[in-house]
């Protein structure tokens, strides 16, 4: 089976799996978990940051953000695509008491004005503007990347109104890849940053929060209270340190196996590949299917038993994601694959 649902379903490396037996192990819960720590300094460090946390996931990272900034009754600004929205299980209002104001804007992107337009007065009966949050990349946007100007603009105008801005980056590395900018250049105009290590970075489990030291204390705790607090988790953390030490400059082979993939789909009948805002694409394929060749969950289903996996998001919507495991003979033969189904009638073997 050739695996294009997403880059979470990448396995680990014979080299990550020898850096997971090496690691030396504590507790992080009590506090002496030694590659956990290690961890942290680097993500710390990588995003510009004064410390940084281990948690089990990239929800758990953002949750722990809006927990740590927001109080019930306050209101996130955020695309309405967001992850945070679509995919989170409603947790900005039942762990945080929070609404979000949902935004337009072309690929998951928004502008300074569209914070401004936002924005709550300090009417008694408004809910309380408090945080901006972005998404880098964004996936429902197609794996779209901000620009460093756009992103600084948008913050900018957060912070003049007293807002808190976090980015939800659990692809950042793929946007710094994509875009030329380091995690520290685009992290600086915020007070929050997540960071996902099971994605496009190929670590089995694993996403980090990084910003001012007083938060991540605050966010340690609320990791506790939600669950998250793991104890010889060094092992989880030695796979995301190798990730970051050695998979970041793969990334750029996915983005070209994506656009080798978009580029041979775009040529089929039925099939109509979604342009990436901006013009630069990363790891992210998204296409419509033309009624002909059924609905996006059976061509999905047809696809599954011919060999390849790809993911229904709506009804004539399909998803591809490059990673780690795929190779350039993968993704051609995935084409052909697609190709052998266009040219059958819905519902033919």
């Amino acid at each position: 089976m050739i695996d294009l649902r997403s880059d979470t379903v990448t396995r680990p490396t014979e080299a990550m799996w020898e850096s997971m037996r090496a690691a030396p192990l504590g507790d992080d819960v009590l506090g002496d978990e030694p590659s956990v720590q290690a961890l942290e300094a680097k993500v710390a460090e990588l995003t510009g940051k004064e410390a940084a946390l281990f948690t089990p996931s990239g929800t758990m990272a953002n949750q722990l953000a809006i927990r740590c900034v927001c109080e019930s009754g306050d209101e996130i600004i955020a695309h309405r695509e967001s992850h945070i929205i679509h995919y989170e299980t409603g947790a900005p209002a039942a762990l945080s008491g929070c609404m979000i104001a949902g935004v337009d804007g072309e690929g998951g992107l928004f502008t300074a004005q569209d914070v401004l337009n936002a924005l709550r007065t300090t009417d008694i009966h408004d809910p309380h503007s408090r945080m901006v949050s972005i998404e880098n990349t964004h996936n429902r946007g197609g794996g779209s990347i901000w620009s460093l100007t756009g992103f600084n603009e948008v913050a900018d105008a957060a912070h003049t109104h007293g807002l808190h801005v976090h980015i939800d980056g659990a692809r950042l590395m793929n946007a710094c890849a994509a875009a030329g900018y380091t995690p520290r250049e685009f992290a600086a105009g915020a007070d929050t940053v997540s960071m996902c290590f099971s994605k496009a970075l190929g670590a089995p489990v694993g996403s980090a929060l990084a910003g001012p030291a007083g938060l991540i204390t605050r966010a340690r705790r609320f990791r506790k209270m939600f669950g998250g607090g793991m104890r010889q988790s060094g092992m989880l953390a030695a796979a995301a340190a190798h990730a970051l030490d050695h998979h970041v400059e793969g990334l750029a082979t996915d983005h070209a196996n994506a656009e080798i993939l978009a580029g041979e789909l775009n040529g089929i009948p039925g099939i109509t590949v979604e342009e990436p805002a901006g013009g630069v694409r990363t790891n992210m394929v998204f296409f419509d299917v033309a009624p002909e060749l059924g609905d996006a969950a059976t061509f999905c289903q047809r696809l599954a038993d011919a060999g390849v996996a790809f993911i229904d998001l709506a009804p004539r919507r399909v998803r591809a994601v490059t990673h780690l495991d795929v190779t350039r003979d993968d993704v051609l033969h995935a084409v052909q694959l697609v190709k052998n189904l266009a040219s059958s009638p819905t519902g033919a073997d």
